[in-house]
C-alpha cells in the first residue's frame, strides 16, 4: 500500500479517533510526503483540537523528529552525517576492540537494550561469537540479525524505518522500549564532550534517552575520534552513564568531566 493511500484510509474523520501514538506516526508519514504540515489541517483531519496537535508537534520536536515553525512543522534540517554503511567501513579495528571489551560487561542471563550504530554492531558480533545467553531489545536490524542466529533471545522494536541506518525510530519505538526494565543498555553517540553524549541522526537521541531511562546500568561505546564533538541533539548528561568503553583514554576537559561524574572508563586494548 502506498503512503498516500495509507494516509487516506487511516484519516477518515467519520471513523474512530486515532490514539496519540498513531497521530504522531501519521505526522511523520505526512512529512515524508510533504515538506511542511499545518496544525489546522491536521487537527481537522484527525478530528482533534489544534492544541492537541500542537502538543504532538512539541513532543516530536523534543525527540528531534521534526522542526517546529509558525503554525506547523517540517522535517528537521540537518547537515551531512555519514550513513551506517559509510561509518561501518571506518576505524573497523578500533570499533572491534571496543565491541569486544564491551562484551566483557555482559553476563549469562542478562537483559540488554542495544541501539543502532556501527560500534554497537561490533559489540553484537562479539557477543554472538561468545555465545552469551541473554535477552536483547534493539531498534537495529543488523544487531537483531547478528544476535538472532545465536543463543540470544531478540526483541525487535517497531517503528518508522530509516533505510540509511537500517533502524527504526519514532513514537512506537519509544513506547515499546518503555515497557521493559533491563540490566544494561549499550548505546553509541555522534559525539562526546564534557556536556555529555550527543547525537546527529534524526530520532536516535530519543531512543538513546529512553534506553538510558529503562536500564540499571548504562554503557556508552564510542571511539576517540568523537571526543569533543557535539551532535545536533543532546542524549543525556555524563552522570547518566556508568561506563564509557573507548579505544583511547580521554584527556583534558573530557577526562576531568568523566572523573567528576564518576564514570568508569574502560579502554579496549
Amino acid at each position: 500500500m502506498s503512503d498516500a493511500r495509507y494516509l487516506q484510509e487511516h484519516n477518515d474523520p467519520d471513523g474512530p479517533r486515532l490514539r496519540k501514538a498513531e497521530r504522531r506516526e501519521h505526522i511523520l508519514l505526512e512529512l515524508k510526503l510533504h515538506p511542511h504540515v499545518r496544525i489546522s489541517d491536521l487537527a481537522r483531519r484527525f478530528g482533534v483540537s489544534a492544541e492537541t496537535v500542537r502538543r504532538d508537534f512539541d513532543a516530536l520536536s523534543r525527540d528531534g523528529l521534526i522542526s517546529r515553525n509558525h503554525g506547523g512543522a517540517s522535517a528537521p534540517a540537518q547537515g551531512y552525517y555519514p550513513g551506517l554503511d559509510e561509518r561501518a567501513n571506518a576505524r573497523i579495528e578500533e570499533r572491534s576492540r571496543i565491541g569486544r571489551r564491551a562484551a566483557d560487561l555482559v553476563g549469562e542471563g542478562d537483559t540488554l537494550m542495544i541501539d543502532s550504530g556501527s560500534t554497537t554492531i561490533q559489540f553484537a558480533r562479539a557477543l554472538a561469537w561468545r555465545g552469551v545467553q541473554c535477552t536483547v531489545i534493539t531498534n537495529s536490524l543488523p544487531v537483531a540479525m547478528t544476535l538472532g542466529h545465536g543463543t540470544a533471545e531478540v526483541l525487535l522494536c517497531p517503528g518508522a524505518y530509516l533505510p540509511a541506518e537500517s533502524a527504526v525510530i519514532g513514537t512506537e519505538t519509544l513506547e515499546f522500549l518503555e515497557r521493559f526494565h533491563v540490566d544494561h543498555c549499550m548505546i553509541g553517540a555522534s559525539g562526546l564532550s564534557a556536556g555529555g553524549p550527543t547525537e546527529t541522526v534524526r530520532g536516535f537521541a530519543a531512543v538513546k534517552r529512553m534506553m538510558l531511562k529503562r536500564s540499571a546500568k548504562a554503557h556508552l561505546l564510542i571511539d576517540a575520534q568523537k571526543f569533543g564533538h557535539r551532535g545536533f541533539n543532546q542524549v543525556g548528561t555524563l552522570d547518566q552513564i556508568d561506563t564509557v568503553v573507548v579505544d583511547t583514554p580521554p584527556e583534558g576537559a573530557l577526562h576531568k568531566a568523566l572523573a567528576s561524574a564518576q564514570v568508569t572508563v574502560c579502554v579496549a586494548i
